[in-house]
């Protein structure tokens, strides 16, 4: 059952909805990460346009999502990496036992 809420980001409210709490709880930890990167911005380019300091953000958010795939896939790599090792030497170990 979805759960009627409301968040504030840069200063507007929007009514959405969140599937679970653990949605919701996202939901509202990414809206003040938002408004705090905003506020960053807000401080740092006082003069620039709201679409600018959300266009920042959103580069900021992508750059790091990409990162975290990057470092993911790269982990996963590695982790298949030493399966195939330890297969090996156990196929090793068990060809060394037999004779």
């Amino acid at each position: 059952m979805d759960q009627s809420i409301t968040l504030k980001i840069a200063g507007r409210e929007y009514p959405l909805k969140a599937s679970s709490p653990e949605m919701e709880q996202l939901m509202r930890l990414a809206a003040e990460s938002i408004n705090s990167k905003l506020a960053v911005y807000d401080s740092r380019f006082p003069g620039k346009d709201l679409v600018d300091k959300f266009a920042f953000v959103c580069l900021n958010e992508a750059v790091a999502r990409l990162s975290t795939q990057r470092k993911y896939a790269l982990k996963e790599e590695q982790e298949q990496q030493l399966l195939e090792q330890t297969k090996a030497y156990l196929t090793s170990i068990e060809k060394e036992s037999s004779r």
